[in-house]
């Protein structure tokens, strides 16, 4: 056995270890992706996809070179380990894998000139003072697909101000109302969340706390605390009912939050540029080349 020193570079992953706190990123990675898709000396783009963009698997524009095509998305996908701000759009493109056409194709290359401009960004872990707290957040986009009409799921979580965890998914069934796909994915975040604080515990040697989770729409809220179940809600899957018995067991908190204060909702839709950018700070994203020089 040998012992190498702190890591600084394990599959594509590119780790810098500060007295501030610990830098994730995929610099040399997404250069090879770029290189890769003929995109290396393209003009950057502020955002991974353009506000509001809408995309159907009944395109009707010319086919493309699908295998071409999944190539470059399934190298996007391993990206998404150190760039949640990637997360909503490559799982956008990759919905179109079966038989791209040329709109979905320039969709993917918007992100690859997002990416050349953000190419050496990361997240950023900062050191804690005190004992940090597991604090969550579910969002959801009801009936954003235009193919099957069902939502976007997105949940993330933070480890005190360090986000740890992130997830942006097509929801498996169609949502009736905003409600129900709010309640999906708080049901979702209830399950990652329970099984995060047990991790932490045995990591600790202590017993699972309850953990705090945000989500902006009272509907959902009240439904969530409420172990009635009526018409308007009977027609749920039980599964979904799930955060019903954590709340009633005190492991996690539900509590309501401002739309414009929703993380997750960067892991749900396509956003302006200036709430993208905004999102994207709060979320502990950084250049790691300006990191390492401050």
């Amino acid at each position: 056995m040998s012992d190498l020193g702190l890591l600084h570079y394990y599959l594509g992953m590119e780790v810098v270890q500060t007295k501030a706190g610990i830098t994730l990123s995929q610099g040399a990675y997404a250069q090879k992706i770029l290189k890769m898709a003929g995109m290396a000396d393209c003009n950057a783009s502020l955002t991974p996809m353009e506000n509001r963009l809408k995309l159907s698997k009944l395109s009707t524009e010319p086919p493309v070179d699908a295998t071409e095509y999944r190539r470059i998305v399934g190298a996007l996908r391993y990206l998404v380990n150190s760039r949640p701000d990637l997360a909503y759009a490559v799982g956008y493109v990759s919905r179109f894998m079966e038989k791209p056409t040329d709109e979905h194709l320039l969709a993917v290359k918007r992100n690859l000139r997002y990416i050349a401009g953000t190419i050496h960004y990361g997240c950023f872990y900062r050191r804690e003072e005190e004992e940090p707290a597991l604090v969550g957040y579910s969002d959801s986009d009801h009936g954003a697909d235009l193919d099957g009409r069902k939502s976007t799921t997105g949940v993330l979580f933070f480890l005190g101000s360090n986000i740890i965890t992130w997830q942006s998914q097509k929801q498996k069934v169609v949502a009736l109302s905003s409600c129900e796909a709010e309640y999906i994915a708080a049901a979702t975040a209830s399950c990652q969340g329970v099984w995060l604080a047990r991790l932490l515990a045995e990591l600790k040697g202590g017993e699972a706390g309850t953990f705090k989770l945000n989500i902006d729409n009272q509907s959902a809220i009240e439904l969530s605390k409420n172990p009635v179940f009526h018409d308007r809600s009977k027609h749920i899957d039980v599964k979904f009912h799930y955060i019903r018995e954590c709340i009633e067991e005190d492991r996690v908190k539900v509590e309501p939050i401002d739309t414009k204060l929703q993380l997750a909702d960067i892991l749900t839709k396509a956003l302006g540029r200036d709430q993208f950018l905004k999102l994207r700070t709060k979320l502990g994203l950084v250049n790691v080349n300006q990191m390492d020089k401050a």
